[in-house]
């Protein structure tokens, strides 16, 4: 079940995110993700409208997006992977959103091969305003 994020589930999806970082960008030392935690999660995390995908009171993942149009993060846990979970999530928010953009590191190939997959095209490349490390930042317009 997709659904919003409630205030008392914010640790949940802060642990998936923390947790999903540190294993889908090896080439970022650990301690990136453990230092920018907080900054997530008080800023960045108040300012997103957060969709949970929750089975068995479990929450398997979760999409956020700001200002209506900027997938700030989308996170499935590890041993969820792969059953389609991320697809329904963008899927739903493909829905409610003419166009969606996101920021993806370029050496994340998996995430850059999904995101191609669900029909996202590459705008332009750039580095990461705070790792440095090059990211491609992508686009998807609904069609007319």
């Amino acid at each position: 079940m997709i659904k919003v994020l409630e205030s008392s589930e914010i640790k949940e999806v802060m642990d998936i995110w923390l947790e999903t970082n540190i294993k889908a960008h090896s080439f970022i030392q650990e301690k990136y993700w453990i230092d920018n935690y907080n900054v997530v999660k008080e800023q960045y995390m108040p300012i997103s409208k957060t969709f949970v995908y929750k089975e068995n009171n479990i929450i398997k993942a979760f999409i956020s997006i700001i200002n209506n149009s900027f997938i700030g993060a989308l996170f499935v846990l590890k041993e969820y992977q792969g059953q389609g979970i991320g697809i329904k999530l963008l899927n739903y928010c493909k829905s409610i959103y003419p166009s969606l953009e996101l920021a993806v590191y370029a050496e994340n190939i998996s995430a850059v091969d999904f995101y191609k997959n669900c029909g996202f095209v590459i705008k332009s490349e750039q580095p990461n305003g705070d790792s440095g490390f090059k990211e491609y930042i992508m686009l998807w317009m609904k069609q007319e």
